[in-house]
């Protein structure tokens, strides 16, 4: 949980257990945007009903991008992954460099982004202050329909905008737009609409937003089913959420604020399940991971959808499959996971969870490590942890599970360079046997209560395979990931970022500079 409003919620009781760090809410930047006159008059809707139009905005650019790798080579060797960089041979011919190149090209590909611009109707937010007001991406998420077309979901002053995209990037109609819908939390693409994890208003004791599922059919909403509330004795004033659909089902997991019963003003984590027609169904739990510093969720054809969280109680990264709260769940890895400390755990307070065809499963996450760790003996609960971190900056890691409950050893570092801050860290599959890691670099990293400043050095991708050996060097390129990524039918990954350099020499404490365009990133493998 990762905003001011939970710091606010945290002032409100003294049962809290430990004070949060202030975060300059999304909302108040919204409230600054206005709606810009154009050619692409999004059509409004309310929970209660809504629409689609037509309309083709779009406009085609190659993505220039520079190979390079500013990372230490030797984080290979000390993680006992294949070398990134081999020295060339000195006596080299022309013909043997150009079939090495070859030969390389043939083996990683060419991790060539291409994007499609596309021209909002309205102003787009696109930073958020997080811990410290450290400046975070503003999340957007890409989804793919089984028909191959695209939706975006993005956030704005009046509501939450979901754009309709063809499977090459380009509009293909106008947005519709959920009005009162507060926070991108997850978007599930169908060949009639979508559905969308949001917050939407509610009457509580903290006078917070409740979790909200919300499906859309033909430009109408078909049902909007609220995940929270007083029954319940929660809300959510974040939601920091995933949202998967298994064909039959969706999950919904997200951070909620106790409003009554035993969690009275604590924070903690839920897992709903619902139905295709919005009907709320059995499993998952109420209260889960306390607090939840990073959720993940991975769509499963049967039984628990598989699940990890980053705790800040037990300090760590658990797998919360089936079972919630990590008091019995597996250890993934320990990290010190206070308010802001883990703020390079998973972009956005999310993270992908990748499947593989074996099913195995990977995730990446920015990672201090752990110096030492010990059961926390001023914890009369016997459940606290306390966690030396071995370094200040975040480095680049992996980590996999054999099954859906089961770790699978430790985590593997992609990177060792500790006066470099590695943040927005993601991973997705590429191709059928490998695995897609990128991070933004801050050079010259001063850091301090867990969150860092420095200089911005570009976004990074490196190709890696199921055992965590580099299959590519570095490619740096100037696009962005800034939120969920989506797998098309052909293996090729596709997000929405903003076209605009990113800048970490300060934090963020005015309202977010915002755009009318984003840029529909395509890359196959």
């Amino acid at each position: 949980m990762t905003n001011a409003r939970r710091a606010a919620s945290d002032r409100r009781t003294t049962t809290h257990r430990r004070r949060r760090s202030a975060r300059k809410p999304v909302v108040a930047s919204l409230a600054a945007v206005t709606l810009l006159a154009g050619a692409w008059y999004a059509t409004a809707a309310t929970l209660d009903l809504g629409g689609e139009g037509a309309g083709d905005g779009t406009t085609t650019a190659a993505e220039a991008s520079a190979t390079g790798s500013t990372e230490a080579s030797a984080s290979a060797t000390a993680t006992g992954t294949a070398s990134a960089s081999p020295s060339p041979t000195p006596t080299a011919t022309p013909t043997a460099t150009a079939k090495a190149t070859a030969a390389a090209k043939a083996t990683t590909g060419t991790l060539a982004v291409t994007s499609t611009a596309v021209t909002l109707s309205v102003k787009f937010p696109y930073l958020s202050a997080g811990y410290n007001n450290t400046r975070e991406w503003t999340r957007t998420t890409t989804a793919v329909a089984p028909n191959g077309t695209l939706r975006v979901a993005w956030p704005a002053s009046d509501g939450i905008h979901v754009t309709p995209l063809t499977a090459a990037g380009r509009r293909s109609a106008a947005d519709t737009v959920v009005k009162g819908a507060k926070e991108v939390g997850g978007l599930v693409a169908h060949n009639d609409g979508f559905a969308l994890l949001t917050r939407v208003a509610d009457t509580n004791k903290w006078k917070e937003t409740a979790a909200a599922l919300v499906r859309y059919t033909n430009g109408k909403q078909t049902f909007a089913t609220k995940l929270t509330g007083t029954a319940s004795h929660d809300t959510a004033p974040l939601l920091d959420g995933q949202l998967t659909w298994n064909g039959t089902k969706y999950g919904t997991y997200f951070v909620v604020h106790g409003a009554g019963g035993f969690a009275d003003g604590h924070f903690g984590d839920k897992l709903a399940y619902v139905s295709a027609k919005g009907a709320k169904l059995s499993g998952g739990w109420g209260w889960g991971c306390s607090h939840n510093e990073g959720i993940a969720l991975h769509a499963e054809p049967t039984g628990a959808f598989t699940s990890l969280c980053f705790d800040d109680w037990r300090s760590g990264l658990f797998v919360s499959t089936g079972i919630g709260a990590p008091d019995t769940a597996p250890a993934v890895q320990r990290e010190q996971c206070w308010a802001g400390y883990c703020g390079g755990t998973f972009a956005g307070r999310t993270g992908e969870l990748v499947k593989s065809s074996t099913g195995r499963y990977a995730t990446a996450f920015g990672s201090r490590g752990a110096a030492s760790a010990a059961k926390n003996p001023d914890d009369a609960s016997g459940r606290g942890w306390t966690v030396k971190p071995k370094t200040t900056t975040h480095q680049v890691s992996v980590a996999f599970l054999k099954t859906r409950n089961t770790p699978a050893g430790k985590p593997i570092y992609l990177t060792n360079t500790p006066g470099t801050e590695h943040v927005n860290v993601h991973i997705a599959p590429y191709g059928k046997d490998r695995l897609l890691v990128s991070w933004e670099t801050l050079k010259n990293a001063k850091c301090a209560s867990g969150t860092c400043t420095g200089t911005f050095t570009g976004t990074h991708l490196r190709l890696i395979d199921w055992n965590g050996k580099f299959q590519s060097t570095d490619k740096v390129v100037t696009a962005r990931i800034t939120g969920d990524i989506a797998i098309q039918k052909d293996g090729s990954l596709t997000w929405a970022y903003t076209p605009v350099t990113p800048s970490y020499a300060s934090a963020l404490t005015g309202a977010s500079p915002t755009t009318t365009t984003l840029r529909i990133a395509h890359l196959k493998p």
